[in-house]
């Protein structure tokens, strides 16, 4: 955000249509079918869902699978089965790894080359020059908010990182959010989903790159996502299903158009280097990264915006006008104790690693959003807090 005297500068860019509420995904076929001949569906391993939307469509359906988080090889597989498909709409129907799967399927259905020639850090980082192919994405967890954002992440085990393929271009043009195909979601993973759009929330507001568009809605996201308990605790709360969604949702527009943190920046080394699934992730380090964060602005930058933005995190959270910062970061601690996350040395990360993914945090470019600069020892802190 740049200040100029009075006047405000950001940009906002989000999915053409969203589409929100219980019911919804019965009734999105026919405008499917207004984007193109043939439905493209990118699912994860169960075809129940994707079998049902296709029964719906009354069109052409090409099925293809992405399990677990979306690798580049496997990417490259899915576009050798389409380079016949007339007319493709792609549509993401699964969890987060699914949706950025699919966006990436669109984006170079439309934009020549290998999937390399577009990746940052990796790869050739061009441009994305061409709008992707008409995307509908469909979520059926409530954690990435895939639905609303502009990148892929991808993981490359051969450079044991996750990376992006990014670009407003590759923005869907529907987004079709059901809270009703959450339901299914097993505790832990409504655990791990849902600290993953806490955290998308809770570092986008705290970020130094925030908007007001984006205050306004983590504002509301944060009243959301307390919804987590909840949800976990009986799967078949349907309002408390529809809060999270909205919290992965509204998680989602944020990152789009702020930055987000070290929690995101040690997300993507970890993810890349061990078998950790992302959301997990990002449930063990949140209450750490925030812990240290707010005692290194306390130090160094007691003045920061980021400092009292900590504190209204809390008092959203707590529904308490009375609270500090770090008492945010005890319920975000607590949250995370009654929804038994497991700390990151569940996922074989030892001390002799924390070197390495500390060097590989720096410089992701998640890390440029925190609201201040950690220090080294600090990074290893917070994996030490994390395990």
């Amino acid at each position: 955000m740049t200040l100029a005297g009075d006047k405000v500068r950001f940009e906002f860019a989000t999915s053409t249509r969203i589409v929100f509420g219980p019911g919804v995904f019965r009734e999105i076929a026919s405008d499917i079918r207004l984007l193109g001949k043939t439905a493209v569906i990118v699912r994860g391993k169960s075809r129940e869902r994707a079998q049902a939307l296709a029964g719906l469509l009354e069109m052409p359906v090409v099925e293809c699978e992405i399990a677990g988080e979306p690798r580049i090889d496997q990417i490259r597989a899915v576009m050798r089965d389409l380079h016949n498909v007339r007319e493709p709409v792609v549509i993401g129907l699964g969890g987060g790894g699914v949706l950025d799967g699919a966006r990436a399927v669109a984006g170079l259905l439309t934009n020549p080359g290998d999937i390399l020639d577009y990746l940052e850090i990796i790869g050739k980082g061009k441009t994305i020059a061409h709008r992707a192919a008409p995307l509908v994405a469909i979520p059926t967890t409530s954690g990435t908010g895939s639905e609303v954002t502009r990148n892929a992440v991808l993981t490359s085990p051969e450079h044991s990182l996750k990376v992006s393929l990014r670009s407003p271009l590759l923005l869907p043009l529907i987004a079709c959010v059901d809270p009703e195909l959450t339901l299914t979601v097993p505790p832990a993973l409504t655990a791990n989903t849902g600290m993953d759009a806490l955290s998308h929330i809770l570092e986008s507001f705290v970020s130094h790159a925030a908007n007001p568009m984006t205050d306004a809605i983590c504002r509301e996201g944060l009243m959301r996502a307390r919804s987590l308990l909840p949800a976990f605790k009986n799967g078949n709360d349907l309002a408390a299903r529809s809060d999270m969604s909205l919290a992965s949702l509204m998680g989602g527009m944020a990152l789009a158009n702020s930055r987000l943190g070290a929690v995101h920046g040690f997300a993507a080394p970890l993810g890349g280097t061990f078998d950790a699934p992302h959301g997990a992730v990002c449930a063990a380090l949140l209450a750490p990264v925030m812990e240290v964060n707010i005692r290194a602005l306390r130090g160094r930058d007691p003045g920061s915006p980021s400092l009292e933005r900590y504190a209204v995190v809390a008092q959203i959270l707590t529904n308490d006008q009375s609270v500090t910062a770090e008492d945010g970061v005890k319920w975000v601690s607590d949250l995370a104790h009654h929804l038994g996350i497991s700390g990151i040395s569940s996922f074989g990360v030892t001390d002799s690693h924390f070197s390495e993914l500390c060097v590989k945090a720096a410089a992701a470019s998640s890390m440029k959003g925190n609201p201040i600069v950690l220090q080294t020892e600090e990074l290893q802190e917070i994996l030490h807090r994390a395990r």
